[in-house]
């Protein structure tokens, strides 16, 4: 299925959709404390997306059941708002979906609840200066193999790992399109489809600590790695305009 290039009405439309994500991303990050529950979260970004006329598009998604993907700890993504209220040093991850006027946005931030630990701060980090890093060194005709190892690469280089089976990817009338777009390298770098004015993607670090190794939980959605530790994911939803990256999931 061939990459889309997307019209610059269309980016628009895109543009419109992930500014409600960032958005919703800064009043989880605003609210992040302890007491604060996720379920309580959850609906708070619901409502707030909806007073924005868009759709919550991870709901349902594939069956997912609520608004926003909280990742407490040990789970890196996709984990399910439940009844916990949030504790002194907990690491949480929110990724975000909406839908408005027929595309998708979609980014996800790691933060910390009151006082964390260096380590989890150094993993905050990385997922998040790997994602910028990422996004400053994209050109029109790199190819997206380079990008993977560019990205696995500074992950290593802050001496954590990439999730592995998991990735980027592209977005745009549907929220999961062509290409996929791994943390990390297989083959060979100047291979594959290259990186054109036009196309969108999102681009997601999911950090690990010593384990590439995805394990998925009993509940079907929380993702943790092998090794059962803590760690970190940033993404942002990309366009490609006048031959280097622009961020449209700013809030």
């Amino acid at each position: 299925m061939a990459i889309a290039i997307r019209k610059n009405v269309e980016i628009d439309k895109l543009r419109a959709a992930n500014k409600i994500v960032g958005g919703a991303l800064e009043l989880m990050r605003e609210n992040t404390r302890v007491g604060a529950s996720l379920k309580e979260l959850d609906a708070m970004a619901e409502d707030y997306i909806r007073s924005h006329n868009a759709r919550p598009s991870f709901k349902g998604l594939y069956g997912f059941p609520n608004t926003v993907c909280t990742s407490l700890n040990e789970v890196i993504i996709h984990g399910i708002p439940s009844d916990y209220t949030l504790q002194e040093g907990d690491l949480i991850g929110y990724d975000i979906g909406t839908k408005l006027d027929g595309y998708y946005g979609d980014a996800a931030i790691s933060v910390g609840v009151g006082q964390i630990s260096e380590l989890d701060e150094r993993l905050i980090a990385c997922a998040k200066d790997t994602l910028y890093h990422a996004i400053e060194n994209i050109r029109d005709g790199m190819r997206f193999k380079e990008l993977s190892y560019l990205i696995q690469e500074f992950i290593k280089s802050r001496g954590f790992v990439p999730l592995r089976d998991f990735c980027g990817h592209g977005i745009g009338k549907q929220p999961h399109e062509e290409p996929q777009i791994p943390n990390y390298l297989d083959g060979i770098a100047k291979a594959g489809p290259k990186i054109k004015n036009g196309m969108v993607f999102c681009l997601e670090p999911m950090i690990c600590q010593k384990e590439s190794k995805p394990v998925i939980l009993e509940n079907g959605w929380d993702v943790v790695s092998k090794d059962g530790l803590r760690g970190s994911h940033y993404e942002h939803t990309v366009a490609v305009v006048g031959g280097k990256a622009e961020i449209l999931s700013q809030g």
